[in-house]
């Protein structure tokens, strides 16, 4: 079957679109993606969303300016999809709509995705290759089970895995606005967490120093110096200590970053270089607490771009690291593919979370489904 699948991540960049084929446990081919990035006024709404949404209790709730991003988010995930949809001009069966997380603290049974699936279902009957079926608002019940929620992506990368010849154990690591991994050893379950803060941190701090929404490709890092002792203070966060499996919320290590980075103290470069090492220090971190030592590293998602980021990587963890497109992978792509893969799980019933990835009690399906498949 053919499935899209539709991911706006924590770095609020913009919205990606990508189509695969598959059964929900193999992937037979990729299909064409694209990417349709957010307008500064957009950013500007969403960022004051992720403000607004910290005094959320339930999941319902839409206080401040949540319920004017909703409808945005909806809007914009509506527009991409209708253009994606003209663009292959072909069929398609199946909808995965992760929408936009603006709070996610397990710890309290609540993670909150915006995005009105029902209202983006109505959207797409609008185009004449409309899908059949959509699935959304696919974490929330492996946290009400008391799971982490998060993260959900690596039944996708086990089975991207079945495919190619790599030593393992091996890791595939997510570098979005948080980084996740997730530890592939053979055809059982994964083990998976949330490792720390990845672009998050970095993109805030050279926006509010430079105006520019990123480090392109690490440049301003390259030119720094890391302060490894503010960085040894960062590395005290008790969140590294704990078992796998653990996530996070984008803005967790912002108030523990401000009140022990410095940051204000620095150069742009510098700390540019020393938030940069906190996200390779991070994935370093959580190599002592895998099941054994991993042979590899793939790495996937934006922070992928940042050559800088990867060195670090490296260094720090002393694996050799892969960037995901050497494997015939789309690095960028690969989330919105993993939703259009967990929402044909989830229509078939199959678990998309699991012990080992999020803490859920046994494996677990999720997500709402709207229409049908034959």
């Amino acid at each position: 079957m053919t499935a899209v699948g539709l991911m706006s991540g924590t770095s609020l960049d913009g919205i990606d679109v990508a189509l695969i084929e598959t059964d929900g446990e193999r992937v037979a081919a990729f299909g064409p993606s694209r990417s349709y990035p957010y307008s500064d006024a957009d950013r500007a709404l969403f960022f004051r969303a992720l403000k607004d949404a910290r005094t959320v209790q339930r999941r319902k709730e839409r206080p401040g300016c949540l319920g004017e991003a909703e409808a945005r988010i909806t809007g914009r995930h509506a527009d991409a999809l209708l253009d994606f949809l003209g663009m292959v001009q072909r069929p398609v069966d199946m909808v995965g709509f992760h929408g936009q997380t603006v709070l996610h603290r397990p710890e309290q049974h609540l993670t909150v995705q915006i995005g009105d699936g029902a209202g983006l279902f109505a959207a797409m009957q609008r185009s004449p290759f409309a899908p059949r079926a959509l699935v959304y608002d696919l974490r929330a019940a492996d946290v009400a089970a008391g799971g982490q929620g998060a993260p959900l992506v690596p039944v996708y990368h086990r089975a991207l895995l079945a495919g190619v010849a790599r030593p393992q154990p091996v890791l595939v690591l997510n570098l979005g606005g948080v980084a996740n991994i997730t530890f592939i050893d053979g055809a059982g379950e994964p083990a998976a967490c949330d490792t720390g803060p990845a672009n998050a941190l970095i993109d805030d701090f050279v926006m509010s120093r430079t105006g520019a929404a990123y480090d392109a490709g690490g440049r301003m890092a390259a030119a720094g110096r890391v302060d490894e002792v503010v960085l040894a203070l960062l590395m005290a966060h008790p969140f590294f200590r704990l078992p796998l499996p653990k996530s996070l919320d984008r803005n967790d290590f912002r108030d523990w970053v401000t009140q022990r980075g410095g940051l204000d103290a620095m150069t742009t470069e510098d700390g540019a270089a020393t938030l940069t090492a906190l996200t390779a220090a991070c994935v370093a971190a959580v190599l002592p607490l895998l099941p054994r030592h991993p042979q590899g590293l793939i790495v996937a998602g934006g922070g992928a771009h940042n050559a800088t980021l990867l060195r670090m990587i490296g260094e720090r963890t002393g694996l050799a690291v892969e960037r995901a497109d050497a494997l015939g992978w789309d690095g960028d792509a690969l989330e919105a593919q993993a939703f259009a893969f967990l929402a044909l799980r989830r229509a078939r019933g199959l678990p998309i979370s699991f012990p080992g990835t999020t803490g859920a009690p046994k494996p677990l399906t999720g997500g709402i489904l709207i229409g049908s498949l034959p």
